[in-house]
């Protein structure tokens, strides 16, 4: 593929160099400008990756939807072919889905089919209806209907005699080679209480996709209870029917009740449930992850509920009984990569004790599970680089596949580490790989992007060769401009790293400069991987605006000490940072205009720009996304993670909330919220409103009814989009250009 700023041909670099500049301008492809409705039209101007990518238990078959189509590519040859047609396709799929089960199942990456454990069926989720589909005649069979259009989290026994799912809240199983059996509702969940289904909290802030799991030899389940009567509602409403519609909403708030969680195993065939007695303290801990070691034996990861002690216990399924395995402890909190993997012996996770995110190997005594304790065999990794994620753990051959930092800060690679320490890449191409490993371990399907190149998808050999089978060239006629890299040091020392995309205009003081962080901790923004803002970014430039990119204390990929800059500190560091790196880039570039400042974000990037605007008077103009207004607002996990709860951090809760310092608002705001947010509730911005109307300040509010967090969809999207360059083009642009920009 062939894009602005790639190496031409020698051949016709030879001819464009004996040739005058105009001729070569002449001879260049005409570049196509961006506008809104290209970027946002049919799904997007870049096309996402083929969805719900799964490999199939015996490694012989990698499957992807794509084109409305189930495609089968044999990891052998790489060829491609039809699995499942799309006429057959659109008769078990339903594409009517509401808009939180699309907003969930595209954030929460809920699966549309799952393979049998025998290679030759699949099951197809589908608006809460369950199909069987055999590969072998091409037929599909309706097994089940859940009730549920997300969250029913179906599952396979590892025998692949039955299937599980999610009823009423509760579990159900379903017989396959007993077509005239009923379904058995074994774990029916009591009044306000779900039994193996997964509540939002745990779903967003404990990546929890699972609550419940098959033993080993298919006879009994293990799963999460979740007793929700003492946590606070908060109602959603639609307002689009004649009849408003509201949906309770379980959410916990900072210092209210949690869920009430604990463990129970039941026979696959229903009856008595058996209790695991977790010494936790009930509406306040957490259990992110459990499964099972034996037939007989639980593993259960505990975290207490101000995040500094996660812990590891064994437990006996008959007598409930369980006792402490490995405890991990810190003074401020964990990261938020709860997944841990047990078995044969081993306990492998990831934990930042030495001030990075490493990989650490724990064996155990498989004979005495009843007391055990985990000993400490290696840690695996070890540098000034961040583990970003565990995809695999190989029991059999002592090998551990994972992505890190190790070879760029900007980069993600696929690496290979044995139990014995020695590791090695499996990737090379500076980038952002996103792995997908066959359970055989000999293949994986690399997902690759760049900052400049949307993603491409490639089956690859482990330690061979790759070959694409998908890839976009939609992005070839325009020519997009490559970002200037900048790296600005605190006052303490700390190198920041940021990107800022300039226009073509040179004139001193000219050019309003756009900033545009999320700041928050957890994700690395300013990385060497595609990112759909790119394309914003780019449209912005071509109207004159110079747009900023910067990551600050607090955000992830960095290491411990730079994360933990956000511990009691939403706000202050952060803006510091931002303001230092802004500062830095006005006195490099002369082309910046300083008195034309603006600041946008979504999310905890929302509540940065009003933070910004209530505590700066720099910024000109602002566009607050979804913002968290009120730290009190939010939801229990996340915020006290950093802020502890509100009775032991007032001042920090009174502080870090913008809706207190409303009253300073400097610069013209545009405030946006979807009226289905189930994730920052629309709360946030009606109250932050509240102090403004208090303070005679004036504001533009956009709502968007029933959208949730992400306000997805062509016609809100681009509405949305359309709005945020028309404020910056109001305010920002002077007016003797106005109007000039294409």
């Amino acid at each position: 593929m062939t894009r602005a700023g790639s190496a031409l041909p020698l051949a016709v670099f030879s001819a464009l160099f004996a040739s005058s500049i105009v001729a070569q301008d002449a001879a260049a492809p005409p570049s196509k400008p961006l506008t809104v409705e290209t970027i946002f039209a049919h799904g997007g101007l870049v096309p996402k990756p083929p969805e719900s990518m799964a490999w199939s238990p015996d490694s012989k078959h990698f499957s992807y939807l794509d084109g409305g189509e189930l495609i089968d590519l044999d990891p052998g040859s790489g060829k491609p072919h039809v699995l499942v047609s799309r006429e057959k396709l659109a008769s078990i799929l339903d594409s009517n889905l509401s808009e939180t089960d699309r907003d969930h199942r595209e954030r929460y990456g809920m699966a549309a089919y799952y393979w049998a454990p025998d290679s030759a069926h699949l099951l197809f989720d589908s608006e809460g209806r369950l199909w069987a589909y055999d590969l072998h005649n091409g037929t599909g069979v309706q097994i089940a209907f859940s009730g549920m259009a997300s969250g029913d989290d179906p599952k396979f026994s590892p025998n692949g005699e039955e299937i599980s799912f999610i009823r009423d809240r509760g579990l159900a199983v379903v017989r396959l080679r007993d077509a005239a059996a009923p379904m058995d509702l074994v774990a029916p969940a009591p009044p306000f209480t779900t039994n193996g289904a997964v509540d939002w909290v745990y779903e967003e802030e404990l990546d929890t996709r699972s609550n419940y799991f098959w033993s080993p030899d298919a006879k009994n389940i293990a799963f999460l209870q979740m007793a929700e009567t003492n946590v606070p509602q908060y109602p959603i409403v639609d307002w689009l029917p004649i009849h408003a519609r509201v949906d309770e909403q379980r959410y916990p708030q900072p210092g209210d009740n949690n869920p009430d969680v604990r463990i129970g195993v039941v026979s696959a065939g229903g009856g008595r449930t058996n209790w695991i007695h977790l010494p936790i303290q009930p509406g306040q801990d957490y259990i992110p992850r459990f499964g099972w070691i034996d037939r007989k034996t639980l593993w259960v990861e505990t975290l207490t509920r101000d995040h500094k002690h996660r812990d590891i216990y064994f437990a006996d399924v008959p007598s409930g009984r369980v006792h402490p395995v490995l405890e991990l402890s810190d003074d401020k909190f964990f990261d938020d990569n709860y997944d841990v993997t047990v078995g044969f012996g081993f306990i492998v996770l990831t934990s930042w004790g030495d001030g990075h995110n490493h990989i650490y190997l724990y064996s155990y005594q498989q004979n005495h599970l009843d007391t055990t304790t985990a000993k400490l065999e290696k840690q695996l990794t070890s540098g000034g680089f961040e583990v970003a994620a565990i995809v695999s753990v190989d029991f059999t051959h002592k090998l551990v596949y994972y992505t890190s930092n190790e070879s760029s800060l900007e980069d993600l690679q696929f690496w290979q580490v044995g139990f014995d320490g020695q590791r090695k890449p499996l990737t090379a191409a500076p980038g952002n790989h996103e792995p997908n490993l066959s359970p055989a371990g000999n293949a994986f399907v690399d997902l690759h992007s760049t900052r400049m190149d949307p993603t491409t998808a490639s089956l690859c050999k482990i330690g061979g060769d790759c070959s694409v089978f998908w890839q976009t060239h939609a992005l070839e006629s325009y020519r997009l401009r490559s970002p200037e890299k900048l790296e600005v040091k605190t006052r303490g020392g700390t190198p920041l790293y940021a990107t800022l995309l300039l226009p073509d205009s040179t004139v001193p003081a000219g050019v309003p400069l756009i900033v545009n962080p999320y700041g928050g901790p957890g994700p690395q923004t300013v990385a060497n991987g595609w990112d759909d803002r790119l394309l914003f970014d780019e449209l912005l430039a071509q109207h004159g605006f110079a747009v900023l990119h910067a990551d600050n204390r607090g955000m992830g990929m960095r290491g411990r000490d730079f994360a933990q800059f956000a511990w009691h500190n939403f706000g202050p560091v952060q803006l510091e940072d931002q303001l230092t790196v802004i500062d830095a880039a006005l006195a490099k570039y002369p082309q910046l205009d300083k008195s034309r400042l603006g600041w946008w974000g979504w999310s905890w990037g929302g509540t940065f720009t009003l933070y910004a605007m209530t505590h700066s008077d720099r910024f000109r103009a602002g566009v607050a996304v979804a913002p968290v207004t009120d730290w009190r607002d939010y939801d229990s996990i996340y915020t006290e993670r950093y802020l502890s709860q509100p009775s032991e951090f007032p001042e920090g809760y009174k502080d870090f909330s913008v809706v207190n310092s409303a009253a300073s608002l400097k610069g013209h705001l545009l405030l946006v919220h979807g009226t289905g947010d189930d994730n920052v509730h629309i709360e946030n911005s009606v109250q932050f409103i509240q102090r403004l109307i208090e303070a005679d300040i004036p504001y533009d509010f956009q709502i968007y009814p029933r959208k949730t967090h992400s306000i997805s969809g062509e016609d809100v999207r681009t509405h949305l989009y359309k709005r945020i360059l028309a404020h910056f083009e109001q305010y920002l642009i002077p007016p003797a250009v106005a109007g000039a920009a294409p």
